[in-house]
């Protein structure tokens, strides 16, 4: 079987889902759990790296689907960094451009929290 695996790391107010491995219909759960246990203690502020990340199928992608109406909903958001052109190409063909700002490194996922919160504090 694939493996897979996550590891949250905080930045201030932003939490850091690294992924590792293959998501499939298999591993998909070992990420839900992650983000339910972000929304559990209220951290709304995400973004996944997916630097490490081998493959993702449609299942892994549902995982996503699931978790941001309510994140958004609780003013935050899913930003989406460091992928593969193969793990890109994945979602662009599912227009997820259209639904997640994707980035090229986590810096800029995270940088790009910080200036929303400056905007919104004014």
């Amino acid at each position: 079987m694939a493996e897979f695996s996550t590891s949250v790391k905080e930045v201030g107010d932003i939490n850091v889902v690294y992924l590792k491995g293959y998501l499939d219909a298999h591993t998909a759960p070992v990420l839900e759990n992650t983000l339910s246990n972000l929304i559990d203690y209220k951290k709304y502020s995400i973004v996944v790296n997916f630097k490490e990340l081998a493959y993702i199928s449609s299942a892994g992608l549902g995982v996503f689907m699931a978790f941001i109406e309510k994140i958004r909903e609780n003013s935050g958001d899913i930003k989406l960094s460091s992928m593969s052109d193969k793990v890109f190409n994945i979602f662009d063909l599912l227009g997820f451009p259209l639904l997640y700002e994707i980035f090229k490194s986590e810096e800029e996922a995270v940088t790009k929290f910080s200036e929303t919160k400056k905007l919104e504090d004014r």
